[in-house]
């Protein structure tokens, strides 16, 4: 009894130090005000592009298959026991500060101090500048890591637990194994702390971030204008020229999609042009019914526990030995026979 009152006191102070506070930060991707604003956009796809009455579109949008499936509540213990897996692991890992004072201080050994004409550009220009660099660099980088995630069989272990969800909530981008947590950590760590670096070397103080409410302008943008219905029962599609740039919420629902045409498509998190440059790029269609999980090895075991955070590190190890097995057979070809 005693250890249950305390894992339930933890709980609660998880929740009241860490997700309480992450609904009022606009950083975050949960803040009240996408969440409110992605529901509004819900409503209005289903009222006045698929003519759906309000009764049916909120039945739609608050389907208890959905919040409080299998899946979805797989989603929330996820969730939580992740916080608290980061928290222990976050000072461990690699900072943006620390990669942006050893690029800094690099850059010194290429040039000899800062060319002159960069500092006469407005501020304004240089704000713009390194605010628009941040995003794309970021969302480009997110893009090669989504598919190298998929695409290499070890990585692939880890990042199936997201893959694992059949019906998609908010909540289910939180739904990844710590392994992957740790990769997109690192990611963003050396991504940022380059940028950063850069652009105080040539710019100096001069440098600023355009924010709305502490959030970048086109991480605020791109939160407030439905980021959140990419995981959601409503799978609003954009204008097609628009979705070769893009990532519409139905894009990504496609990526989801258990269909054999929809694997491997849609790696882009913001933007889809990356998709469409290196080939991975699949449009909306209107009508299109999907269903989501692992094709063809989907079981109940993925929403458990021990499917979501043991199961992924067993099939890493087999996946390990494997390509040592192959790497042994192409450099010893006769002994391996």
């Amino acid at each position: 009894m005693n250890i249950s009152f305390a894992i339930f006191e933890q709980a609660a102070q998880l929740w009241f130090s860490e997700w309480l506070p992450a609904i009022f930060n606009p950083q975050k991707r949960i803040f009240w005000g996408y969440l409110l604003s992605s529901l509004v956009l819900a409503f209005l796809w289903l009222r006045l592009v698929k003519k759906t009455n309000l009764r049916s579109s909120a039945r739609q949008i608050f389907d208890k298959q959905v919040w409080i499936s299998r899946s979805a509540l797989a989603d929330y213990k996820v969730m939580l026991i992740n916080t608290i897996l980061m928290l222990l692991l976050s000072p461990r890992l690699l900072a943006k500060a620390t990669v942006a004072y050893l690029v800094f201080d690099s850059m010194h050994l290429v040039f000899d101090g800062r060319p002159f004409f960069v500092t006469v550009l407005p501020q304004w220009t240089i704000a713009f500048s390194f605010t628009l660099c941040l995003f794309l660099m970021d969302d480009f980088a997110r893009y090669w890591l989504h598919r190298w995630l998929h695409k290499v069989p070890i990585l692939w272990s880890f990042h199936k637990v997201h893959h694992s969800a059949t019906v998609l909530n908010p909540f289910t981008v939180f739904r990844t194994h710590p392994v992957e947590a740790v990769l997109f950590s690192i990611r963003s760590a050396l991504v940022q702390g380059v940028v950063t670096a850069l652009f105080f070397f040539f710019f100096g103080n001069q440098v600023t971030l355009m924010m709305v409410l502490g959030a970048s302008i086109f991480t605020f943008a791109f939160n407030l204008l439905g980021s959140n219905l990419r995981h959601s029962p409503v799978s609003i599609r954009y204008w097609k020229p628009l979705e070769c740039i893009l990532m519409s919420p139905a894009q990504h629902h496609i990526h989801h999609s258990t269909a054999e045409k929809h694997i491997d498509k849609n790696f882009g998190v913001a933007l889809s042009v990356w998709d469409w440059m290196f080939g991975s790029l699949f449009l909306s269609k209107a009508e299109e019914q999907l269903s989501f999980g692992l094709n063809g090895e989907q079981s109940r075991e993925h929403h458990s526990l021990k499917g979501l955070y043991i199961g992924p590190i067993h099939e890493a190890v087999v996946e390990f030995m494997r390509f040592l097995s192959r790497l042994t057979f192409s450099i010893y070809p006769k002994h391996s026979a």
